[in-house]
């Protein structure tokens, strides 16, 4: 049976946190708002927790689970060296609709799926996510919905697809954009966009110091 906490309530708000921060930590799944759309959550260092959200979502190992973090600076325990362009980017965007694919730190205990050595980092700008990210640590999330299906801007919508799989929604309104982050590769020596969304292209390539039309191509290599 699942609960669903009207977080625009303090009190309701707080124990939704309270109610989500003890879910995650026993290894259940929780959904939350965030800036972009509604995202569905684990522990990010519960390899069975991060099973039951791929479970939840009908995906398969083969798309790794997202991380999401509270602050800047957590991002230094999880990468195995930080280039400058993502600090550049950090400053820039976080906390924002912009996710960052880097190297992770060989020394990580998780298992996110299929991620041959990377992650895929961000901070989102909203309160009760930076509140619950803030108590629990780093937390898988991917969008709250059944893969194939439209990602969910409300948390009714959310929990029209996943039902009672989840035991805690934290409902904090619609969704500030409705629309995925966008998503910048740094694995190599050039960054590239591997999918457009929440933070334009042309904002990007300003802080990079490169054209749009450098940024885009490199994704078609």
């Amino acid at each position: 049976m699942s609960t669903v906490y009207d977080c625009a309530d303090s009190d309701s708000r707080a124990a939704g946190v309270i109610a989500a921060r003890s879910a995650l930590k026993s290894g259940r799944l929780a959904v939350i708002p965030t800036d972009t759309v509604y995202g569905l959550a684990a522990d990010a260092f519960d390899s069975q927790a991060v099973s039951a959200l791929l479970a939840a979502k009908r995906r398969g190992r083969d798309m790794p689970v997202p991380v999401l973090v509270g602050s800047w600076t957590t991002i230094d325990g999880l990468v195995f060296s930080v280039r400058p362009q993502a600090r550049d980017l950090i400053r820039a965007f976080w906390p924002g609709g912009l996710s960052l694919v880097v190297q992770q730190a060989p020394s990580l205990a998780w298992d996110l799926g299929d991620a041959r050595g990377t992650v895929m980092l961000r901070m989102p700008l909203h309160p009760v996510a930076l509140e619950l990210l803030r108590e629990v640590g780093p937390l898988a999330v991917s969008s709250a919905n059944v893969s194939g299906q439209p990602a969910a801007t409300t948390a009714a919508e959310a929990r029209a697809q996943l039902g009672d799989l989840v035991g805690v929604y934290l409902d904090g309104g619609p969704a500030e954009h409705g629309l995925a982050s966008t998503i910048v590769d740094l694995t190599s020596d050039a960054p590239r966009i591997l999918r457009e969304g929440a933070v334009p292209t042309e904002k990007l390539a300003e802080v990079l110091g490169m054209s749009p039309e450098e940024l885009l191509s490199q994704s078609t290599r």
